[in-house]
């Protein structure tokens, strides 16, 4: 049995923090049904043209897909259906969408008071913020985390998305906690979460910091407290470190690069200093690492139990021996799809991975077994696409 056997979970989300929340659900072992419109269904299937982009696969393995059209009274008659046998509902609308469909919370648990409702905001329900639309950008600017990034000389928004992929996992989470006290009680419960706040408490060292001690932050904040480096050796590839407050790794890497007398200059002796004097002792380091090729560094590194590590790019870490051996990538296959690349979750229950993987699914591929499953005649499913509700 997995985790979440016999959950039943109805995603009415798009793009990525509620289809990652519901893919944790899954991924779990809960049965996830995600709600798409007719036409083009989540708006990341079509990031590379067609229907199946790789935005969308990264979001939605273990999931079934219902197109269903919520405007009409027949879909909303559908839907309703749907929540009074689900435990979850998942959804990324602005607030007060669901509201004037005809969904709001007070209409959802009259109809099934067991139900949990997972609702994610960009700003939260309420505020002088409520209707903006919000996206990833967006997010981590407000909240205070992108200037952790930018230099402001060239300011330049770039990487992954961060408050994206935060909320979705606060937003499981959540769910996870209303579950369980669900056991206790019997009763539903709405739970909240926005992307702005999901930001501020993944990374709440720089605003208590702020508080506390009065620290400016910014870009060199953390990495100079830290004490973490990253550096390009002769052959033009690069290495990071990470000394972190143990005295033993500054000796370590010292030693390991022959930079012993380091030790007893005075911007760097202390560790108080070297944070000063960040910028300094990345000059001098960097020095050093630039006349020797990456290989050589690795081998002494390791040879001193200094925390390192190559940095890679995307198709490097493929190869590399840890992940391979930690067996990260997967491949499933879909019927019409054909092989599709996937990351395993990064869990482990009594020694194995929770699985098997589904490949995502094709819009609307499951809509006759799910319309079934409510009790619909394969006639009245018919009349149901012809005109146009699924």
């Amino acid at each position: 049995m997995s985790a979440l056997d016999n959950v039943k979970v109805i995603e009415l989300t798009t793009m990525i923090t509620g289809p990652l929340a519901g893919m944790l659900l899954a991924d779990l072992g809960a049965s996830v049904t995600k709600i798409e419109s007719r036409e083009t269904g989540d708006p990341f299937r079509n990031f590379h043209g067609g229907l199946y982009s790789a935005h969308f696969l990264s979001y939605n393995r273990n999931k079934r897909s219902l197109t269903l059209d919520l405007r009409s009274q027949k879909g909303k008659e559908i839907f309703f259906d749907l929540i009074r046998g689900a435990d979850v509902l998942i959804d990324n609308f602005r607030p007060g969408v669901l509201d004037r469909l005809g969904f709001s919370s007070e209409a959802l648990m009259k109809e099934n008071p067991r139900l949990i409702h997972a609702s994610i905001t960009g700003f939260g329900a309420d505020g002088p913020y409520r209707d903006r639309p919000a996206y990833d950008a967006v997010a981590q600017s407000l909240s205070g985390v992108m200037s952790q990034f930018l230099d402001k000389a060239a300011p330049q928004v770039a990487g992954p998305t961060l408050s994206d992929n935060i909320t979705g996992f606060y937003a499981a989470y959540g769910v996870l906690g209303a579950l369980y006290e669900r056991e206790r009680t019997g009763k539903g419960k709405r739970v909240e979460t926005s992307m702005l706040e999901a930001t501020i408490a993944f990374a709440p060292d720089a605003f208590l910091n702020f508080k506390h001690h009065n620290v400016k932050v910014g870009p060199l904040t953390r990495v100079s407290t830290s004490q973490s480096y990253a550096f390009t050796c002769q052959d033009e590839r690069l290495l990071a470190i990470h000394l972190s407050s143990p005295p033993k790794f500054w000796e370590g890497m010292l030693k390991a690069i022959g930079r012993e007398e380091l030790a007893k200059d005075p911007r760097f002796a202390a560790r108080d200093a070297r944070i000063k004097n960040y910028r300094e002792l990345a000059a001098e380091l960097g020095k050093t690492f630039a006349t020797r090729p990456r290989a050589e560094w690795v081998g002494r590194l390791e040879a001193n139990d200094v925390p390192y590590a190559p940095v890679l790019d995307v198709a490097e870490v493929f190869e590399d021996p840890q992940v391979q051996h930690l067996q990260l990538f997967y491949q499933a296959v879909h019927p019409a799809e054909g092989q599709v690349w996937g990351v395993n979750p990064p869990l482990w229950f009594d020694g194995e991975r929770p699985g098997p993987m589904h490949a995502p699914p094709q819009l609307g591929e499951h809509n006759a077994e799910i319309l079934a499953e409510l009790g619909l005649s394969a006639q009245e499913i018919a009349e149901l696409k012809k005109n146009s509700v699924v």
